[in-house]
């Protein structure tokens, strides 16, 4: 059995946070000591690092949510969960664009070469964003 702060730095999750993911049902609520400590078994500290792992790659809530009922129906197809996990990574696809746009249009604003701020293409562009390259 295993404390929250035991779990805590074992799975590298802070404490509050591990009580939110309790109050959203991503947990099971802990068996309690006489002390009322949050006692954990082996499979609390299992399921705490499978979210870790898939917050840490970027699911959401509530992405997380569904892979854990899936996981919880161990001969059931795993077509939902490569439908969860390639819908992710549409839109991580979609952000890196994204972001890869920011960047050029970051990278052609610092180029302003002028001299005073009244000539400053970087001020002139953020107040008219028609003046930028590329929709971002």
């Amino acid at each position: 059995m295993f404390s929250i702060g035991d779990l805590s730095r074992r799975t590298g999750v802070k404490v509050p946070t591990i009580r939110y993911y309790e109050q959203m049902g991503l947990i099971s609520a802990p068996l309690r000591s006489e002390g009322n400590q949050r006692r954990y078994d082996s499979h609390g500290l299992q399921r705490l690092s499978f979210i870790r792992h898939s917050r840490e790659l970027g699911f959401s809530i509530d992405d997380i949510r569904a892979l854990i009922a899936l996981n919880q129906h161990p001969q059931t197809p795993c077509g939902d969960a490569h439908e969860i996990a390639i819908r992710h990574l549409k839109d991580v696809r979609s952000r890196i664009s994204r972001l890869r746009r920011l960047e050029q249009e970051l990278k052609r604003l610092s180029q302003c070469d002028a001299d005073t701020v009244e000539d400053c293409a970087i001020l002139e562009s953020l107040a008219d964003h028609g003046l930028c390259s590329n929709e971002h």
